[in-house]
């Protein structure tokens, strides 16, 4: 595939390209441009001359055409789904409910976008009005990651579109396509050409992007180094930056917990999408009273969870490249040599179906401590550890004893309890009893490294908006 700018497909201007693998197998399923610098430049000169028109375009009109690619994403989720399951290597299953997912979050940025209203001061005198308004930022240069790449670019893309402003987006590199594909999918929908821009590359492709002096906002969601190369960089030009970065996220089991219900709900998040996504559960404390029930309510959830081999099908697919494999395999070894028991999982799969991918199954690291790289830095695999402690202090005290703060997981039947450990916990996002998926309707993000602003819900569309006060003068005639 070629990139997408200003409404067709482009190659590089290098005519170099970038290949894109099947993480099940290894094998080469397509080619994509290695854009430099110049291709940022096309992208980004599209986009603002598609702004002149887009600021301008009635409200009732821009959320017409948001609801109808969202339709338009519904009617192709198998398609597109496809593709994201050959790129990722997810099941089936998980990438079209990805693709329908995003579809819903683009229709509540288009509700709230009706929402928004100027405001006027009434103590004004004769003669004088203030009114509050709210502007597009401008061009917007959206990157984002390979795990949820469809969602985690709806985050931006949707309510960047309602506020006015047009966006150059940055897939990832290993899961360039479906964010492609959707591109032409919405032109073909009606979105107007150079609103929607698609420029595919490396590290020198975003640098240039982030460095341009065009763009007045960078929306990224990834690593916390590249984050904060991001804002650096970014403060150049004084532009606003939304960053999603990584996560360590913890989750505390009080001695009166329903432990069947915390067991399911921590196996089921834990592990989704083969632990790669940023406010998993990484890290547990569990009260000594009941830390060997959970253990092994754990343990035989997980054990349960099947690898999907190339080709077949199964819980958990491959992770998606053995960079990010290594992580998981480095802290295994770690935890290992400091004293931890492996209760499942721990070791690579290996055989036929499995050998030509990273697939490591569901591993759960039991007495953990807290030096232990699994306690302390993102996994972004299908790897939990789980400590005990002799109270919930000790389990907030040592969940907050981290320089992430994406979200926090609470289990307890004493409702008191519940939300004074909810309310202690230093996260932008906490569950108490379950874990569900997180509303598109609220504010999503994270505190300390974990990065800065909110996306989603309105609060996602106020971020590409800026306020601007209008003082009016006029003589009265009465």
């Amino acid at each position: 595939m070629e990139m997408f700018l200003d409404g067709g497909w482009v190659a590089a201007q290098s005519g170099q390209v970038m290949p894109v693998t099947d993480p099940t197998n290894g094998a080469v399923i397509d080619t994509v441009p290695l854009g430099e610098a110049a291709d940022a430049e096309r992208a980004i000169a599209s986009a603002a001359r598609a702004f002149e028109g887009w600021k301008r375009v009635p409200m009732a009109e821009r959320v017409r055409l948001v609801k109808a690619c969202a339709q338009a994403m519904r009617d192709q989720a198998p398609r597109i789904g496809a593709a994201l399951n050959r790129e990722l290597g997810r099941p089936l299953p998980g990438c079209i409910a990805e693709i329908a997912s995003s579809a819903n979050l683009l229709d509540i940025y288009a509700e709230e976008g009706l929402r928004l209203y100027a405001t006027q001061a009434l103590g004004s005198a004769p003669g004088e009005r203030i009114v509050v308004t709210r502007d597009p930022v401008g061009v917007v240069v959206a990157i984002t990651p390979f795990n949820y790449p469809i969602t985690l670019l709806m985050f931006k893309l949707g309510a960047a579109l309602i506020a006015g402003c047009p966006v150059v987006t940055k897939p990832s590199e290993d899961t360039p396509l479906s964010t492609l594909m959707l591109a032409e999918l919405f032109h073909a929908t009606g979105l107007p050409a150079g609103l929607f821009n698609v420029v595919t590359g490396a590290r020198a492709l975003g640098e240039a992007l982030v460095a341009h002096p065009v763009p007045r906002k960078i929306a990224f969601t990834g690593s916390v180094p590249a984050g904060k190369a991001i804002a650096a960089a970014a403060a150049g030009t004084m532009k606003r930056v939304t960053l999603e970065l990584g996560g360590h996220s913890a989750a505390i089991v009080c001695a009166d917990a329903d432990l069947d219900k915390a067991a399911e709900a921590i196996t089921r998040h834990g592990f989704a999408n083969s632990g790669q996504f940023c406010y998993r559960v990484n890290r547990l404390y569990v009260e000594r009273p009941v830390y060997e029930a959970l253990l092994e309510r754990l343990a035989t959830r997980a054990r349960k969870l099947t690898l999907a081999p190339a080709g077949g099908e199964g819980d958990l697919g491959p992770l998606v490249n053995a960079r990010i494999f290594a992580t998981s395999e480095q802290q295994i070894a770690d935890a290992k040599a400091k004293g931890a028991r492996i209760l499942a999982g721990g070791e690579q799969a290996r055989g036929p179906g499995y050998d030509g991918g990273c697939y490591m199954p569901p591993t759960l690291i039991a007495d953990a401590t807290p030096e232990m790289l699994i306690m302390r830095e993102e996994t972004f695999g299908p790897v939990i550890g789980i400590a005990p402690v002799d109270s919930p202090a000790e389990a907030l005290r040592l969940a907050n004893d981290s320089r992430f703060g994406l979200a926090g997981f609470v289990f307890t039947r004493d409702l008191a309890l519940g939300m004074a450990l909810c309310e202690g916990f230093e996260a932008g996002s906490v569950w108490l009893n379950d874990i569900q998926r997180a509303s598109h309707h609220v504010p999503f993000g994270g505190m300390k490294e974990s990065g800065l602003g909110r996306e989603k819900g309105r609060y996602g569309v106020e971020s590409y908006l800026e306020y601007k006060t209008l003082y009016l003068s006029w003589e009265p005639p009465l």
